[in-house]
């Protein structure tokens, strides 16, 4: 039993279920859980989850459920906060479910990751990038989404190809996220040949960004990579217009979220970021995505990422013909998974394979793929 398992939000009904002699799950039904932002600067992105796995345990039940039973969906807030997801995990295991669809900031993910492989049960992120999530050797941990490590190479080359000879900034957050993503695109930026005019921190939760949108002026900075979370990228981005200080803004998928045109407005013309192929466009998501619009939610961003964890559960359940969390997780293992999100199949990591970046731009409030 690992040190999480002992904190604040250890309770008797999790010692019961990892002792093997909690109170059984219903025999009709199935409990799985969803654990993300649903509060704090994080909750859009939570919104976009909660829309994702509860379309997808409707559809199910709507077909009859999972080996016959109903599947049963509960949620849990994180707050993009790694004591309150180690707090929501012990819960999540005291609740006996079978299957965890989260977290999705890569803190919380990592935090709670340790108190899931100790009950054994599978976690699969829909939106944790960094690369550590799956380095640490854990069998239950997977993500239907790519790491950061490969989205800021794209988003360097874009830069180096698109950009040669301009002035690069790199801003950064001091998240694992913020300071790998502006790791390894300062690696590769180099690599190309380019090098930084400036690099500066900021602090997750700021609002005044005017003595880093000073010294980028000061550079003659006319690009601005920033990592990681939307809500700073865009404070700089308009504190930077007010300034009079005209920037390329590229940044990472936290920036898929209509909150950030919201916070920028015009300013965020313009502003490119790096994320997947968008499953909307694919035969696989694009009926799921239209039933999402005809409800009048945009199903952008992690939406399809969550309702396509939800079908590895299901799809693994089946395959297995048991819903315990031990039997789900020995039938995901080298195994392909047809989603919403296309073919998935996972690595010894629990890594997505094939996983790959795109660039795209919001072009008057809208997103489209840059060119």
């Amino acid at each position: 039993m690992r040190r999480h398992l002992l904190g604040a939000g250890f309770t008797l009904a999790a010692m019961l279920s990892m002792a093997g002699i909690a109170r059984a799950q219903p025999a009709g039904e199935i409990r799985i859980a969803l654990a993300g932002p649903l509060t704090g600067d994080q909750a859009t992105i939570g919104e976009q989850m909660r829309r994702g796995a509860e379309m997808a345990v409707a559809d199910l039940n709507a077909a009859g459920g999972v080996l016959g039973r109903r599947v049963v969906l509960q949620m849990e807030d994180d707050a993009c906060d790694p004591r309150q997801a180690v707090a929501v995990a012990n819960r999540i295991v005291g609740r006996n479910v079978s299957f965890v669809v989260g977290h999705y900031c890569s803190a919380t993910s990592i935090a709670a990751s340790d108190v899931y492989a100790d009950a054994g049960i599978p976690q699969v992120s829909p939106g944790s990038t960094n690369p550590r999530y799956t380095e640490r050797g854990l069998g239950n941990v997977f993500r239907v989404c790519g790491r950061d490590d490969q989205q800021a190479q794209v988003a360097a080359a874009y830069v180096a190809r698109r950009f040669p000879g301009q002035p690069v900034g790199i801003t950064n957050d001091l998240t694992a996220p913020g300071v790998t993503l502006a790791d390894v695109f300062q690696s590769q930026l180099r690599s190309a040949g380019m090098q930084e005019a400036v690099r500066a921190q900021v602090t997750k939760g700021e609002t005044d960004f005017n003595a880093v949108v000073t010294r980028l002026k000061s550079a003659g900075v006319r690009v601005l990579f920033h990592s990681a979370y939307h809500r700073e990228a865009a404070l700089i981005l308009r504190q930077a217009k007010e300034q009079g200080l005209d920037l390329q803004l590229i940044s990472n998928d936290d920036l898929n979220v209509r909150d950030f045109w919201g916070i920028t407005g015009p300013a965020g013309e313009g502003s490119l970021f790096t994320f997947e192929a968008d499953p909307r466009r694919t035969p696989a998501g694009a009926d799921i995505a239209r039933r999402f619009e005809a409800a009048n939610f945009d199903p952008s961003g992690y939406t399809l990422y969550s309702y396509a964890a939800v079908q590895i559960f299901a799809q693994a359940a089946t395959s297995a013909n048991n819903a315990q969390p031990a039997r789900i997780l020995a039938a995901m293992k080298g195994r392909e998974f047809n989603t919403a999100l296309g073919p998935i199949r996972f690595d010894a990591k629990g890594d997505r394979e094939g996983a790959a970046y795109r660039v795209y731009a919001w072009r008057d409030g809208r997103i489209a793929e840059a060119e």
